[in-house]
């Protein structure tokens, strides 16, 4: 084990084939087993398609936003609003993706590639159900929803058609999320990333389209925006259901397990509800906090909208570490080797930290330059400069926040990043942007310090959890 460890690291250190072979391993997919291999390359395989999945992620999400930017303020403003529920729906997506990526993984490295595959259809079946509620919601009281979020006149005469088509349309998203992290658990990065890939493609290609018109094809404003992601990512979740039954290197479905199997998804959702309640946790603060900006004004709303674009856009490759965190940390703990889990986890937070030290400085020295390329207003421009700007200070923090809250993830133990959140931001975060901004009129300003000081401090404390190993023993 230890000359296959040496071998596979140095197949990965120093000659440009090597490195070139193992690139081409990574976007391909291979049938390694990443509980064996050199740890470097394992993290290699994993973090590189689970990066490039996530850059596609975040640069839809930016070239979304620079089209609607060319509609104005409230336009945006729309775009953020609408987010704020699709926080919700991100909060379960995300939560569910947490159990499933630690389920798959955690059977995959117990050599169970049947009970892996079961747990796979169960959480697609359990993702179609909870998928119900949102829909009903944004088809029929959009407007309701949008009033309620302190929408101005034109959000609420105008772009209700796209929360329609978003929260509408929400089983996409959430299969679209749950196969992917199907894929990821069992260590098929490299189908999760084509299919996003796929998806995200369609979409950039579809918003100008459908946005603006073009020869034949009519402008339908921000409602365009909203059809483009919906069929993009219609698109992608066909890829995945067929890809999934094709069968990856590691994973494949079958037919005959479709079916309901009550105990398998009573333990996902079991599993699931830390990550769902550590998300709507962090998501539902951020509904207060734009409820707050939205008091403030629409161009308040609309910077920090652009800002949570760009933060996406430089996180996600983040993220893609963070991910690949997960995978190791859940399929060594399979394989009963916690410490290489550990080990994962150190490697990829200074990985993390060392890109995200290189975001802050561009972020400090161009902060208004990078919101100007969504919008042409002053106001919206300065507004998101300085939230971008004070981002800066702390954000190679986010890096290791990110991957130790993954690696409590992978291991099932989704409990403890739900009570931190708990403390973090709803009992630190809301009522402390609440008084700077509002009732100390720091305005904008208040909101922004307050995540600041709140999301620092829930980094460090995260990191600080993790280096006590509880996680190690968690079980699912």
């Amino acid at each position: 084990m230890e000359n296959e460890t040496a071998t596979t690291d140095q197949a990965i250190s120093t000659p440009k084939s090597s490195v070139w072979e193992a690139l081409k391993d990574a976007i391909r997919g291979t049938d390694a087993d990443y509980t064996s291999i050199g740890l470097r390359k394992a993290i290699f395989l994993l973090a590189v398609p689970m990066i490039l999945e996530l850059v596609m992620e975040s640069t839809f999400a930016v070239v979304d936003i620079y089209f609607v930017g060319k509609l104005g303020p409230s336009a945006v403003a729309t775009v953020g609003l609408t987010e704020t529920y699709l926080f919700l729906l991100y909060s379960v997506a995300m939560g569910l993706s947490m159990a499933v990526t630690a389920i798959v993984a955690r059977r995959i490295g117990e050599k169970n590639k049947e009970a892996a595959a079961k747990s796979a259809i169960q959480s697609i079946l359990l993702a179609v159900f909870i998928s119900i509620p949102f829909a009903l919601a944004g088809i029929f009281f959009a407007k309701e929803l949008l009033a309620l979020m302190g929408g101005d006149e034109w959000s609420i005469s105008n772009g209700y058609h796209y929360t329609q088509w978003m929260l509408g349309g929400n089983a996409i998203i959430l299969l679209l999320f749950i196969i992917n992290a199907i894929f990821r658990g069992a260590g098929d990065a490299a189908i999760a990333m084509r299919v996003l890939w796929i998806a995200n493609g369609i979409n950039i290609i579809l918003d100008p389209l459908l946005i603006f018109g073009w020869g034949p094809i009519p402008a339908f404003g921000i409602e365009g925006a909203a059809i483009a992601t919906t069929t993009g990512r219609g698109i992608g979740v066909a890829t995945q259901l067929w890809l999934l039954a094709k069968g990856g290197k590691h994973i494949k479905a079958k037919f005959s397990q479709l079916r309901l199997e009550s105990e398998i998804m009573l333990n996902i959702f079991r599993t699931s509800l830390g990550g769902i309640g550590q998300m709507i946790v962090a998501m539902t603060s951020w509904i207060f906090l734009m409820r707050i900006l939205a008091d403030i004004g629409s161009e308040a709303v609309a910077g920090a909208t652009i800002t949570i674009r760009l933060m996406m856009f430089t996180l996600m490759p983040a993220w893609g570490l963070s991910n690949a965190a997960a995978t190791l940390v859940g399929q060594n703990l399979g394989a009963g080797n916690s410490e290489r889990a550990e080990q994962s986890v150190w490697k990829i937070g200074l990985y993390n930290m060392i890109f995200l030290i290189g975001v802050s400085i561009v972020y400090f020295f161009f902060n208004e330059s990078l919101v100007s390329i969504f919008t042409n207003d002053q106001n919206v421009i300065r507004i998101g400069g300085e939230w971008v700007r004070i981002l800066s200070y702390s954000y190679f923090i986010y890096g290791w926040w990110m991957v130790s809250v993954q690696a409590f993830n992978g291991s099932g133990d989704t409990k403890t990043p739900t009570w931190i959140n708990l403390i973090f931001f709803w009992l630190i975060q809301i009522p402390l942007a609440y008084l700077l901004a509002l009732l100390l009129d720091w305005g904008h300003s208040g909101v922004f310090w307050a995540v600041f000081i709140s999301e620092t401090s829930v980094g460090l404390f995260t990191l600080w959890m993790f280096t006590r190993g509880k996680w190690k023993t968690a079980t699912v």
